[in-house]
């Protein structure tokens, strides 16, 4: 082990910011809505209002950037 190894941080920003994602989209679907349009609603219009306070999942996704998740979800979509 006389290597310096290097840490891509970014992957790990990435997983965190994916599994806070599917936990809101879990708490909407809990809660009747479609969790599709209600996160479509909130990262065109950057309003929070589209994400119910419950369970913290609006708290949980205005802790990531709306341009962070989109990075996240093309990056799921052309893996």
């Amino acid at each position: 082990m006389d290597k310096t190894i290097i840490y891509d941080a970014s992957e790990f920003n990435d997983a965190v910011a994916l599994s806070i994602l599917k936990d809101v989209a879990n708490i909407l679907k809990e809660r009747g809505y479609n969790p599709i349009n209600q996160i479509i609603g909130y990262l065109m219009s950057g309003d929070p209002g589209y994400i119910t306070s419950y369970m913290d999942a609006r708290a949980k996704i205005t802790s990531i950037s709306p341009s962070k998740i989109l990075e996240v979800i093309v990056k799921e979509a052309i893996k």
